[in-house]
């Protein structure tokens, strides 16, 4: 496993649309020292991705947050990020390995149990775990795990696992007491005129939780 991800570290900010734009979130996020950072955009070029992650780079480089590319392996080796996350539809983890090289991060998504033991057995440096909690940021979501089904996938957990999937501030307790070490809040931060304001609420309750 990558040294640089803790098995505690809480917060992963996973940047889609926000309302600020990419570069003020993550100057944002930079800033609070969230632990995290993903870029993660659809239907637009490669290239695209490529010219905005390297600027999101620019940002995040010599600082506490780690730069995480979604889906594009390739994107994540040409901007210098630190890795990629893979869903299950995406290259084989061990495609990717060979593209961003040994010390990159690479982190695999996981939706039931079953996809949980599969990739811890190919020594991801994290995994996702959910839906836990219904949530419109994809077309095709995958089906909802509830707590419990949170609960028993951490137990299967091999490797560091970050729950995703519908969590707000208002839920976010009850997620940390159930059992979750680690976390995204997708929509609160992005679709937020002060996603400062919200970031500081979110590692606050996290504090509180611990």
């Amino acid at each position: 496993m990558n040294p640089r991800v803790a098995d505690n570290f809480g917060f992963y900010a996973i940047l889609t649309n926000p309302l600020r734009g990419y570069e003020y979130t993550a100057n944002v996020c930079v800033e609070l020292q969230v632990p995290f950072i993903q870029l993660r955009i659809k239907e637009i070029s490669e290239y695209k991705i490529l010219l905005l992650a390297e600027k999101l780079r620019q940002i995040t480089e010599k600082t506490s947050s780690l730069f995480i590319i979604n889906d594009y392996p390739v994107v994540a080796k040409d901007s210098g990020a630190d890795g990629v996350h893979l869903g299950q539809d995406d290259m084989q983890i061990e495609q990717a390995r060979e593209i961003v090289g040994s010390d990159a991060i690479i982190g695999l998504s996981t939706h039931n149990p079953q996809q949980t033991e599969d990739a811890c057995k190919k020594q991801p440096d994290y995994i996702g775990i959910g839906p836990v909690y219904a949530t419109p940021t994809k077309k095709i979501p995958d089906p909802v795990i509830g707590l419990d089904g949170m609960k028993e996938m951490l137990d299967i957990a091999t490797v560091p696992a970050v729950c995703i999937g519908g969590i707000s501030l208002e839920r976010l307790s009850e997620l940390l007491q159930a059992g979750a070490r680690n976390f995204c809040l997708v929509r609160e931060v992005c679709d937020s005129k002060d996603p400062a304001g919200v970031i500081r609420k979110i590692l606050e309750v996290h504090r509180n939780n611990a």
